[in-house]
């Protein structure tokens, strides 16, 4: 390359920040900007898998994860009214996984650690408050208007990674489709201390029923005892208020475990559910990662996870051709990511969804006595827990060229 202007990155959440990170291991300079004036407080997501954990491991953020995170080596698919239908433990990885569990940590606690590591580099310029209205691009590389308290800033770069988000500016920028579909239903996000554990539910559990499947899973919070957070449908067509309304909330929580006693409710919130992929993650000089290049339901934990390793491959192939390798390696990371993207995240979100919300009562028993067999097979087991764990889609997706 000839010109050495920054990589620019918009988005400070964890694919940006990794980006970022990964980006200056490898001594190419970045300007990160994100919209708000400080970090995000996401409630939603929070597992990470053990693929993700060992790429985050050599910058010093996995290890600073375990300081508050939950290891999670076993999850649960159960059914109402709370019945445990199956049991994965993901100790039958530990010959191939330093890391054979999920962690469980709330995102707003991760990208704290990732920003607290980027900014020992005093040669990186983070930038809050700054909102991406437009960019124009060329052979030579980009150049960016954010909107800011103070006015209007422009700046130019060599490449600009979109991380913005679902509703990413960067890739409407790009006029980039963003391919799939929305979920009819709203989602409920419902946290509470209250300890499930006492029941028989692991810290991370799946709950099928044709009207109202779930997903239930426990994390750190300030401190023990931790909160558990459950995740349901609802209805989009009534109003947030009652959705979100003490006594619907609380019903909810009781058809999940009676306690006789109202539940302290700490946080509740609603969103929409989206299964959508960019049809690209390159456009010329910009490139997607992370929601801006594709959203799936929470069932899995695949989201989060996906765009650390989007972060990841990007910066390792933006890396290489910086230092003299072909532009080329940028599309074939747009045909890795999405690859995996497709085949695996979009794929088993979907069909997990589907098995916890099956409505026809043969069809569900047959899918579940599938994960019976599933489980008390070590080695069906074992495949089934590296190919949720996104360890062969990984590797699948790394043979993509």
């Amino acid at each position: 390359m000839t010109d050495r202007l920054p990589v620019i990155i918009a988005g400070a959440g964890p694919t940006g920040l990794m980006c970022a990170l990964a980006l200056r291991k490898q001594g190419i300079p970045v300007i990160l900007f994100e919209a708000e004036p400080a970090l995000t407080h996401d409630l939603r997501a929070g597992s990470y898998h053990p693929p993700t954990l060992e790429m985050m491991a050599p910058y010093g953020i996995t290890d600073k994860m375990h300081e508050t995170g939950l290891t999670v080596r076993k999850w649960q698919i159960r059914n109402r009214p709370g019945d445990l239908v199956a049991e994965f433990d993901l100790g039958l990885l530990k010959d191939i996984t330093p890391y054979p569990y999920r962690l469980h940590l709330e995102q707003h606690r991760l990208t704290p650690i990732q920003l607290e590591i980027l900014q020992r580099d005093k040669e990186v310029e983070i930038n809050f408050g700054h909102r991406l209205e437009s960019f124009t691009q060329d052979s030579n590389g980009v150049t960016v208007t954010f909107a800011t308290k103070d006015g209007q800033r422009t700046v130019k770069g060599s490449w600009l990674i979109g991380a913005d988000g679902g509703r990413s500016a960067v890739r409407k920028g790009t006029g980039v489709e963003f391919e799939g579909f929305t979920w009819p239903e709203m989602f409920v996000v419902v946290s509470t201390p209250y300890n499930f554990g006492q029941h028989g539910f692991a810290l991370n559990c799946y709950i099928a029923d044709p009207v109202e499947w779930g997903a239930l899973f426990k994390v750190p919070d300030e401190g023990p005892p931790g909160l558990w957070r459950l995740a349901y449908p609802v209805n989009p067509e009534e109003s947030e208020e009652v959705l979100l309304s003490p006594e619907r909330v609380e019903n909810a929580l009781q058809r999940l475990v009676p306690t006789g006693k109202p539940y302290d409710i700490r946080y509740k919130s609603t969103y929409r559910v989206h299964q959508r992929v960019a049809a690209s993650f390159r456009s010329g000089r910009v490139l997607l990662a992370g929601d801006a290049a594709h959203l799936n339901n929470p069932l899995g934990g695949f989201g989060l996870n996906s765009g650390i390793q989007d972060a990841i491959n990007l910066s390792d192939k933006l890396a290489r051709h910086w230092h003299g390798e072909s532009e080329d390696l940028l599309d074939l990371y747009s045909r890795q990511r999405r690859s995996a993207t497709v085949e695996q995240v979009q794929a088993m979100s979907i069909r997990n969804k589907q098995t916890m919300e099956e409505r026809d009562p043969a069809v569900q028993r047959q899918r579940l006595e599938g994960l019976v067999a599933i489980a008390n097979d070590p080695e069906k087991a074992r495949q089934h827990l590296l190919n949720t764990s996104m360890i062969s889609g990984l590797k699948r997706a790394s043979e993509v060229q």
